[in-house]
């Protein structure tokens, strides 16, 4: 028989993290064991309040089906089990991690994928005054692909900042819903020659209808608007690109599907993350290969990470180690 253990651990980031929404200097995340004899299977996962999710919230619903998952629940019956979001997505990918290490074979293989290989991820400046998000985009302007929280005021000169600091690197800007239909209209068409090439969640959620009739001169990326598969039929024709994170889709069995789904569709595809250690960045890495921009950084905005860690060179990343997961 199973044994679960859920723990909810604190990890320091370096400095403070700041989006339109508020600052953060730690990551809190609940991490999932599942033990099988010598085998044990991790998954890890970032209750968001923007969603009404809590560290105590999580546990208390993975504690709900702990019956069932050491009885032997497996990922297909685990998604009706548990909503999709962060406490369904721990548990999920502590299966695929439990079934990788019980078989001997790789996710990759278990879920019908071609190998991971090394990956570019964007590296996010967190939101701050144009003289400090200029000074942070010259102290990282070798890196390919820059990520800018904005807020709306002030935003513009942000951009022109980062850009005339760091003029080779690619650029998106991430709104957090924080912008208004007017504020889009008027950035949006001067963004495409600051090297800016996606504008991630302008408006807010629910109040995100003005863009299908709003030109996209930049390609628009939905996040808060698109959680799962289910979530297709509400974006259609406002954006062009879907940012998939497992703490959203409830896990890695859903953001495949969600992926499938998307590429179908003809919306680009982003895979992003929350403030986390490497175990969550680990299955995220599988979809890298259907990805257009590639956002897991998590670790490289934490003041440390845990043992046998995704090994970045720059904003490269390479695929996990067994140790690690999957």
């Amino acid at each position: 028989m199973r044994q679960l253990t859920v723990r909810a651990e604190s990890w320091p980031i370096a400095g403070t993290f700041t989006i339109s929404r508020g600052s953060k200097t730690a990551a809190d995340v609940v991490v999932v064991e599942l033990r099988d004899g010598a085998h044990v299977g991790r998954g890890e996962c970032v209750p968001y309040p923007r969603y009404g999710e809590t560290i105590a919230g999580a546990i208390a619903a993975i504690e709900t089906v702990r019956p069932e998952i050491e009885r032997g629940l497996d990922r297909a019956a685990l998604q009706t089990a548990l909503k999709a979001g962060a406490a369904r997505n721990a548990v999920d990918c502590a299966l695929w991690d439990l079934e990788a290490k019980r078989t001997g074979r790789p996710v990759w293989q278990l879920a019908g994928l071609a190998q991971p290989q090394v990956a570019t991820t964007a590296y996010t400046l967190s939101l701050d005054t144009v003289e400090n998000m200029a000074a942070a985009a010259r102290a990282n302007a070798n890196r390919p692909l820059l990520k800018l929280k904005l807020s709306g005021l002030g935003d513009l000169d942000r951009v022109r900042a980062v850009h005339e600091n760091a003029p080779l690197a690619r650029l998106i800007v991430d709104a957090n819903e924080a912008w208004t239909p007017e504020v889009y209209t008027a950035l949006a068409p001067q963004l495409a020659p600051l090297g800016v090439e996606l504008i991630e969640q302008p408006l807010p959620t629910g109040a995100d209808g003005p863009l299908a009739d709003l030109a996209r001169p930049v390609p628009v990326c939905a996040d808060e608007s698109c959680h799962d598969t289910a979530s297709l039929a509400h974006i259609a024709g406002k954006y062009d690109a879907v940012n998939i994170k497992l703490d959203k889709t409830g896990g890695l069995t859903e953001a495949l599907r969600l992926a499938a789904a998307a590429k179908a569709a003809g919306l680009g595809i982003m895979v992003g993350c929350m403030v986390a250690t490497s175990r969550a960045m680990a299955p995220a890495l599988l979809l890298a290969a259907d990805a257009r921009w590639i956002d897991l950084d998590g670790p490289l905005l934490l003041a440390r990470d845990r043992d046998h860690g995704l090994a970045y060179d720059g904003s490269r990343v390479r695929p996990p180690v067994p140790a690690l997961w999957g």
